[in-house]
């Protein structure tokens, strides 16, 4: 377990929050052992400064990222008992198979050109979710899908609606996804499974030019991919016609609902044909949201594949903070690890991000942020310069921690207390994806 090493170490600095970051010799005279069982004396993880990106930059116009999300947290969120920040990660055994995968993609009889796109991808078994979740979709069943993240909840729908349409081309897709970034996410995954097929997506998502959404949505798309304000402004419109789609996936949907996207999913979905094939995907599936969701789905399939729990390959501990003046200091000893070589940090409030990541870039970190005050083209910058590993620091509000899939992922910290305790598993759901093993530290006030 982490704990502060306060009684040894001297310090000029303020607190972070109020002075906005310590200079170089606010660092403590004596560092502690390494909390990863390597040497104390290591260096920096990754010196120089990064380049742009960390300034507030102008709103989204979209109000699908940060911004104008209407998501109403309760006021001090759960009471979360901490030990539920603790566990060591499990060892894989033989012993147990909670979900037995009993088909290939062979099995699927997916057609020839979905056969040769999987293979380019060099994929051969399915995860637990797709293997239990992809024939109920070709047999044209609703589907409500739970398991953790980082598990193919994406390729569980692209796939099968993909083979749909490879049959029938006047079949008509519309995904709702909570984030731009998620959106844009699942069209690249679309866009792969696809090739060469001439099945053609438009991305609808705020805080982007609406000129060209506007000309892909004109060539009629098989797919339309969208986040639930750009969508509704284009149906208000009439660029979209919602009563064309008799496919509707709603990726993500508790982190939609909770967002206060209620509203524009409920418009969304009645104006739907009734005669349509309705899946649900997530990683949590809290009670209010089931039965909102039962409203809308036809007789569906549950397909749960250990959902609401942590994934047993990232090792979770906390980090004891015994002095607020001397946790921005624990930090930087953390990041200083060598262990730690590709860090997602999350922080509660987009100002609180922004104030730490200049802190870090001050220390000599390269860190950026990905908030919502950020322009469009300031968060792909940040998220490229991430995913290409041209910074090792990314600072983040919760908007990071739904349905991305940045590999490589080494440790997420939790710099602030989650809210609730399903968003403490998105967040730490970044790393330990498939079957790489990730770390995850939580501050704690002790």
């Amino acid at each position: 377990m982490y704990r502060s090493n306060t009684s040894s170490t001297q310090s000029s600095g303020k607190n972070f929050g109020a002075d906005r970051g310590f200079q170089r010799n606010s660092r403590p005279a004596v560092r502690p052992a390494s909390r990863f069982g390597g040497s104390g004396n290591s260096g920096s993880a990754g010196s120089g400064r990064s380049n742009g990106g960390n300034s507030g930059g102008g709103r989204s116009n979209g109000g699908n990222f940060g911004g104008n999300q209407r998501r109403q947290r309760p006021n001090r969120g759960e009471r979360i008992d901490i030990n539920r920040f603790i566990q060591k990660a499990q060892p894989e055994t033989n012993t147990e198979i909670k979900n037995p995968i009993v088909n290939s993609f062979d099995d699927f009889k997916f057609c020839d050109q979905i056969n040769r796109n999987l293979k380019k991808k060099n994929y051969i078994t399915p995860t637990p979710i797709q293997d239990q979740s992809i024939n109920y979709i070709l047999e044209g069943k609703d589907i409500i899908g739970l398991a953790q993240t980082g598990t193919g909840k994406t390729g569980a729908f692209l796939l099968p609606l993909i083979e749909k349409i490879s049959k029938d081309r006047s079949i008509k897709v519309l995904i709702v996804a909570p984030t731009r970034e998620l959106a844009m996410q699942i069209d690249q995954e679309f866009r792969q499974f696809s090739w060469d097929m001439k099945i053609f997506s438009a991305v609808c998502v705020g805080g982007m030019p609406a000129y060209n959404q506007i000309g892909n949505l004109r060539r009629n798309p098989n797919f339309v991919i969208g986040t639930p304000g750009r969508l509704k402004d284009f149906g208000d419109r009439g660029l979209i016609k919602f009563e064309e789609f008799n496919k509707v996936v709603l990726d993500e949907v508790d982190r939609m609902l909770d967002m206060g996207f209620v509203d524009e999913i409920k418009a969304m979905l009645s104006k739907l044909p009734k005669e349509r094939q309705s899946l649900f995907f997530s990683a949590t599936l809290p009670i209010k949201i089931r039965d909102f969701i039962g409203q809308f789905l036809f007789s569906p399939v549950k397909v749960e594949i250990q959902s609401g729990e942590t994934a047993k390959n990232v090792e979770q501990d906390v980090v004891r903070v015994r002095d607020r003046a001397f946790k921005f200091n624990q930090l930087q000893e953390i990041l200083s690890e060598p262990e730690l070589k590709k860090v997602l940090i999350f922080s509660e409030t987009k100002m609180d991000v922004e104030k730490l990541t200049v802190s870090l870039i001050r220390e000599g970190f390269k860190a950026e942020s990905i908030h919502g005050d950020k322009r469009q083209s300031q968060r792909h910058r940040a998220l490229t310069a991430f995913k290409t590993n041209h910074i090792n620091i990314l600072v983040a509000t919760d908007v990071a921690a739904r349905g991305l899939d940045i590999k490589d992922i080494t440790h997420v910290i939790n710099y602030t207390l989650p809210q609730t305790y399903d968003d403490y598993i998105h967040r730490i759901g970044r790393t330990g994806r498939g079957n790489s093993k990730g770390k995850a530290l939580t501050f704690v006030e002790a």
